[in-house]
């Protein structure tokens, strides 16, 4: 079925057996399957789109075809209120000649349309000029197996998604009386994508991703509190069993309870110390968004020229790792066909690297690091965070609580926002504690974290032995584009921060 490799038919044969095996070939023909053959494409359609555009003196194009269908439900009172399918695909065709980049899409499919699309963007060389080409070597993407190429939207009936919302919202109500509502939804994607690259490089993934989402409020006294939880990753919907469930519940049902008897959060300069696992969502927008290629390489970043500088504290190393299995963050290749890595950003305090696409890294003479990503084939890819984390120490947690004279101890976090070129940040806390003389007092609410991304490094005065990652619930935005990511963290302890309250 797979017709990408010019070989005889006894070739064919021959290597039959192989591509049931080996699951680069698999993804390849899945991905022909879907996005080429119902439209009449094959391997020679793409060559031809991209000679197009190479007939112009350009530095880098490439083709990308997707297929994702989606499902959603959503539980609310106990009765199912809202649900959801959908089915998308199309192409996105790019040129880049030096720091410009040519775009055009369509979710038409078609020969027509692919070659009109080639045409559009190759018009980004300078002055039209036009290149005799060679033509490029075909050769197959390196790539990893780090989850099963499964439908996740197929792996429970219609009646068995509903049954499991139910429970979610049974189990939630049975934890305590003040649990006054709950809301649960389950959410499933199988995604295809297809790259094709002007250096005759090809390309496939297949990707699964599940979310389950749930959110109680519980009420005593008039007073009503929020609290969430969930999990999900790259599998199918089976992998949220009894204890998962039970897990994500007892989150969101402790969250809501702690914070109705919470009170106004102190605010001023103290220590803070953050939780392991979802926390690190500071690290991501902090740290992680200005270690990206394009803010270093346009000189925007609080990071940019740092290279071998020590811009955190000792013994603190932060790495974005697209390879850890299952994780919603991770992907066998990146959105522009390379392979994702396992990138040591900050080592020991010392910065090492930043977060590379191709057209980044080939204007910064660096390699791509398996961070091109893209939202959907209707967007150009650029340099993007997938599982971003620090690596634990060898402190005890309780003793880092402990060691607080006065401060908070924020274990969960709502929104935040960053500024690139100064490295400023704002999260509010959506789960903290007032500490004092190493004592948990009492629950706080309205808590805001103030500080500066590379300053805050350089203040981290003890790390924990419990690095954990989050449960498979980010999602990260840059300049209109969503795509899913991992964050994770030990315990930490940072001193100076500013934290702004209601106290």
């Amino acid at each position: 079925m797979l017709e990408l490799y010019a070989v005889s038919e006894a070739e064919g044969e021959h290597n039959s057996s192989m591509i049931s095996r080996e699951p680069t070939i698999e993804r390849l023909a899945t991905a022909q399957q879907l996005l080429l053959t119902p439209f009449g494409l094959d391997e020679s359609h793409l060559s031809r789109a991209l000679a197009e555009i190479r007939a112009h003196q350009v530095d880098d194009a490439d083709l990308y075809f997707q297929y994702t269908r989606s499902e959603g439900w959503s539980l609310e009172e106990g009765i199912v209120k809202t649900g959801s399918f959908s089915i998308d695909q199309g192409v996105g065709v790019r040129a880049v000649s030096g720091e410009k980049t040519a775009f055009a899409y369509s979710d038409d499919i078609s020969e027509a349309s692919l070659l009109d699309a080639a045409r559009t963007v190759r018009s980004i060389s300078a002055a039209g000029k036009t290149a005799r080409v060679k033509a490029a070597t075909r050769k197959i993407a390196g790539s990893r197996s780090l989850y099963d190429g499964v439908d996740p939207i197929s792996t429970l009936d219609s009646t068995a998604k509903v049954k499991l919302l139910e429970k979610v919202e049974q189990l939630a109500r049975s934890r305590d009386p003040r649990v006054a509502q709950v809301m649960a939804g389950l959410a499933s994607e199988y995604d295809v994508v297809l790259v094709a690259r002007a250096d005759g490089t090809l390309a496939a993934d297949v990707r699964p991703l599940v979310r389950l989402s749930v959110t109680v409020i519980a009420e005593q006294n008039g007073r009503r509190e929020v609290g969430s939880g969930g999990g999900g990753g790259r599998f199918g919907l089976a992998y949220f069993d009894d204890e998962h469930i039970a897990q994500y519940v007892d989150q969101a049902v402790k969250s809501a309870l702690t914070n109705l008897d919470s009170r106004p959060a102190p605010a001023g300069e103290m220590t803070v110390v953050l939780g392991p696992g979802w926390p690190g969502i500071l690290l991501h927008e902090a740290i992680g968004h200005g270690l990206e290629g394009d803010f270093n390489r346009k000189g925007s970043s609080a990071f940019s020229g740092r290279i071998g500088e020590r811009v955190a504290a000792k013994g603190v190393t932060v790495l974005d790792d697209g390879t850890i299995a299952d994780r919603r963050g991770s992907l066998n290749v990146d959105d522009e066909g390379n392979a994702t890595q396992r990138n040591v950003l900050i080592e020991d305090g010392i910065l090492k690297a930043y977060i590379q696409d191709s057209l980044n890294a080939r204007l910064m003479k660096a390699r791509p690091t398996g961070n091109g990503r893209r939202e959907s084939y209707a967007h150009a890819p650029m340099p993007r965070m997938t599982n971003t984390y620090m690596l634990g120490g060898d402190r005890e947690p309780k003793e880092i609580v402990a060691s607080i004279k006065k401060g908070l101890y924020a274990t969960n976090f709502g929104g935040g926002q960053v500024d690139i070129t100064s490295g400023k940040f704002v999260f509010s806390a959506s789960e903290a504690y007032w500490v004092e003389n190493g004592k948990i007092q009492y629950p706080v609410k309205g808590a805001t974290i103030v500080g500066n991304g590379p300053d805050a490094l350089t203040r981290v005065t003890m790390i924990g032995n419990d690095m954990a990652l989050d449960s498979g619930v980010g999602t990260c935005g840059k300049e209109g584009q969503s795509v899913p990511v991992g964050v994770g963290q030990p315990t930490l302890r940072i001193d100076g921060l500013t934290v702004g309250g209601t106290a």
